[in-house]
């Protein structure tokens, strides 16, 4: 599923890289340890996480992740969003749980 479509079904706010938006979302990892998102997260992923800094980008880039979603209402700190802006990967927020984001996905994408 396009990340784009994803956004319009859940509703996410999208804040910056709106130009990578049709990006594939081929799976999805729900953490905020990052050894562990860079040790089991994969190419193509959405990482949801309650994390706002900048080393999130520098994980997600490295993985390769489609896109960055900050659950619970949480906004990225301005670093954030430059450094994101520059390596084109969206930060996108949504007001519900982590857990509740993830299930979301996991059923509009049909990996359900």
């Amino acid at each position: 599923m396009k990340l784009s479509v994803l956004v319009e079904k859940l509703n996410l706010r999208v804040w910056c890289a709106t130009e990578s938006l049709e990006r594939e979302v081929l799976g999805g990892y729900v953490g905020d340890l990052l050894s562990d998102v860079i040790a089991n997260s994969k190419k193509g992923d959405v990482w949801i996480t309650r994390q706002a800094h900048q080393n999130i980008v520098a994980v997600a880039t490295l993985k390769e992740h489609a896109a960055i979603i900050l659950a619970l209402g949480k906004e990225p700190e301005p670093g954030t969003l430059e450094k994101a802006t520059k390596e084109g990967l969206p930060v996108l927020t949504t007001d519900l749980p982590a857990f509740e984001t993830a299930g979301r996905i996991f059923t509009v994408t049909g990996m359900a």
